[in-house]
């Protein structure tokens, strides 16, 4: 794959299984989505989740009950087939890691995308701020954390985090950037200390992948749309499909267009 790649392609080779692989960096300045896919019976509890938790949450587009279409955020999108992996939970439970969820496609589901930080990326790149998972190849690092959410109805839990290493110099630049962007998460939630959001070692995300932080950089640490999956495991649910974490739908909306649309 190369950086090149139209979106509509990322999602087609998606939908075939010819790639299955993490986003990170692909199609800069194209915004990429988290998913969220629950009964309509328990719809409305997360929708109210997400938007009493709008950081880790933020929701771009919500899909009709049944649909696998979209409105806005992409036109030629099959949902049940266009990330490049899927998790399926029940009752808590990770059951499965397909490619496809088209065999357990019901007509009761509701679909929710949600921002992803990986939209940031291509700002703070072109602001000459290296994003190390890139550079290594690698699914940026995330971490559960001691920060509680705003609970609604059956869901509870905690927030999850991604963390990119940033010069000390440039942390004020990449605050700047990010701010601009509050629908994929906006500015970080943590800066330098870990241990305060309850992280007690950066070498063992509980998603993604370990990066290099080297001497005169700080860990920056931003909520994430993985926060749902997290949270999907404490308060076990009967049936949830997300995304595989790092896995994102590649849409058509550019990043500096989501002022406009949302």
């Amino acid at each position: 794959m190369t950086e090149f790649i139209t979106p509509k392609q990322i999602r087609q080779q998606s939908r075939t299984g010819a790639f299955t692989g993490q986003t990170s960096g692909m199609c800069p300045g194209y915004t990429q989505a988290n998913l969220v896919i629950l009964p309509k019976k328990e719809a409305y509890d997360f929708l109210l989740f997400a938007q009493r938790n709008p950081k880790p949450c933020p929701i771009l587009e919500v899909a009709d009950a049944g649909s696998k279409r979209l409105q806005t955020f992409a036109q030629d999108v099959d949902l049940a087939t266009d990330f490049p992996k899927y998790r399926v939970y029940q009752n808590g439970e990770l059951v499965s890691k397909p490619t496809d969820v088209t065999d357990i496609w019901r007509g009761d589901l509701v679909s929710f995308l949600i921002g992803c930080s990986f939209s940031f990326e291509a700002a703070l790149i072109a602001a000459g701020i290296e994003m190390r998972h890139i550079t290594m190849k690698r699914n940026v690092p995330m971490y559960k954390t001691n920060i509680k959410a705003k609970s609604a109805g059956q869901f509870h839990g905690n927030y999850v985090v991604s963390m990119r290493p940033i010069p000390e110099e440039q942390i004020v630049k990449a605050i700047t950037i990010t701010e601009r962007l509050p629908q994929v998460h906006g500015t970080p939630i943590q800066i330098g200390n870990p241990e305060r959001i309850g992280i007690q070692n950066l070498d063992q995300p509980d998603f993604g992948d370990a990066v290099e932080i080297y001497p005169g950089e700080v860990p920056v640490f931003w909520a994430c749309g993985v926060t749902p999956q997290a949270v999907v495991m404490e308060s076990k649910p009967e049936f949830v499909v997300t995304h595989a974490p790092g896995h994102m739908l590649v849409t058509d909306i550019r990043d500096n267009q989501l002022a406009d649309i949302l």
